[in-house]
């Protein structure tokens, strides 16, 4: 028998099946707490592994809707603070039945479409992986109860994490100052992103900095191998208040004007995107599919937009306030209704609240060792405005880590995941021997698969795409199409 988790068990004949007398709905309970840790092995739990927010009474008098069961037969996996089960079970030989008094869903998208701000801690350069956290309950249930149980690894090349290197280029010294940046990271062999703000012209803000001198350092940055990503043309703290414009904005006659921080006018969401996008593809020579807003300022309409114009790829939130440690897909109108093709890399530290200083780096390497046991991202911000402590920041940051990390661009990292995304598998049994069948319909290199640590390997077809290790986890090559893995249980 297997155990797969139900949420929102109302009753209705119910009770005895997952083990509960009632089940009590309540918009006061502000937390859940696993009683045992969801994460597997490492460092011991933190707070933050065994809790979930779910309202902040400081805030707001009311929590997300909930449902706690009273008098459970069983021990409950989660309570709320109240006292009652917010995860029950019942077990049925060797499964168990499960009732979920959260909507997973629900809280899930809240990060994802940034409306949990009464639900995270803190808004960047802290760990709060709340969603990571249910979703490693989820697969430690489905590994547990599923005999044939496989999972794909979340980090390329079976590293423990992965971190992306991103660079934000919005103030006069900026662009030439990125040069040094980029020559460190191409010495360590890594690929950075560098978000480009497109300037032409004076404003508020600051003087124009793309002359020709600039489109000379924008093709620099490229011939180094980095990534070339949009930061809008006029960085405007107001982007978010932005129409969605026509479609025809160009250069030159696309003028956006910053009045004041709080005022712009003649800028469009389409026009920060389109005409942004055009000039560094012309000046810099590379295509652009990723982008970030300037003080991440962000558009209702900005998922949508972003795809009708060429981009795959954005850095527009906090890891902290998206709940989350991972990649996600973003939903237009950041709503709950439907998926673009979009995806988001949320930002795991910033260089300005507060400055990166030396007394950050041990804080810095500290968040990796957490981030490692969600197998999570780790973005790194730094605006290039000076090139001293930040970049000594970054250099220390690398060479603790750079043994178990994974690095590359967002570019790098999103190409994979979305390859990663659109893998299928499939288990055929035969008795001891097991069969499983991996699907890639995009090409897709260093992909890590978790299968039961009982199976032994025997082989695959083609014989050459994969390496067992003796962990429970097969290496895959570079492949494409479908990939036969043969193990036979012991």
């Amino acid at each position: 028998m297997l155990s797969y988790p139900s949420v929102n068990v109302l009753g209705g004949g119910l009770e005895k099946v997952f083990g509960f007398e009632d089940a009590v709905p309540s918009r006061g309970r502000f937390t859940l707490r696993f009683l045992d840790p969801p994460l597997e092995g490492g460092i011991p739990a933190s707070d933050r592994e065994t809790s979930l927010r779910l309202g902040n009474p400081e805030k707001s008098g009311e929590a997300l809707g909930t449902y706690g069961y009273t008098r459970p037969i069983e021990s409950p996996i989660a309570v709320y603070e109240d006292g009652t089960a917010a995860i029950t079970h019942r077990s049925f030989g060797n499964g168990n039945a499960i009732a979920v008094g959260l909507d997973l869903g629900d809280f899930l998208l809240r990060g994802f479409s940034q409306r949990a701000e009464t639900l995270f801690r803190g808004y960047v350069n802290e760990y709060d992986p709340a969603s990571d956290i249910l979703m490693a309950w989820l697969g430690r249930v489905f590994r547990e109860n599923e005999a044939d149980a496989v999972t794909l690894g979340t980090v390329p090349d079976g590293r423990a994490f992965s971190l992306l290197l991103t660079h934000d280029i919005d103030a006069g010294p900026s662009l030439k100052n990125s040069l040094e940046y980029a020559r460190y990271e191409k010495s360590q062999g890594m690929r950075g992103t560098y978000f480009i703000q497109t300037k032409y012209l004076k404003d508020w803000n600051d003087a124009i900095f793309l002359d020709e001198e600039g489109a000379r350092d924008l093709a620099a940055l490229n011939a180094l191998g980095m990534e070339l990503g949009s930061h809008s043309v006029c960085h405007s703290d107001v982007f978010n208040t932005f129409p969605l414009g026509t479609g025809a904005e160009r250069y030159p006659d696309y003028r956006p004007f910053v009045k004041d921080q709080k005022t712009a006018i003649g800028g469009s969401v389409l026009g920060e995107l389109r005409v942004s996008k055009f000039l560094i593809e012309t000046l810099g020579k590379a295509p652009v599919v990723s982008f970030r807003p300037g003080h991440l300022s962000n558009p209702t309409c900005l998922p949508q937009t972003l795809w009708a114009t060429g981009h795959s790829y954005c850095s527009t939130v906090t890891a902290n306030e998206s709940l989350t440690h991972l990649p996600f897909q973003l939903n237009a109108d950041r709503d709950f209704r439907a998926e673009v093709p979009v995806f988001e890399f949320p930002i795991t530290v910033e260089d300005e609240f507060p400055p990166l200083t030396e007394d950050r780096v041990s804080a810095a390497i500290e968040l990796t060792e957490r981030i490692e046991r969600v197998g999570g991202l780790y973005v790194l911000l730094i605006h290039t405005n000076e090139t001293g402590p930040k970049l000594e920041f970054e250099k220390r940051l690398v060479e603790a880590v750079k043994e178990k990390a994974w690095t590359g661009s967002i570019r790098d990292f999103g190409d994979w995941w979305v390859a990663r995304n659109a893998v299928s598998a499939d288990v055929v049994p035969a008795g001891r021997r097991k069969t499983l069948e991996l699907t890639a319909p995009l090409e897709i290199e260093g992909l890590s698969v978790r299968v039961p640590s009982r199976w032994e390997w025997t082989g695959s077809d083609p014989v050459d795409c994969a390496t067992p290790s003796g962990a429970g986890v097969v290496f895959l090559k570079k492949i494409q199409g479908t990939v036969t893995l043969f193990f036979r249980d012991r």
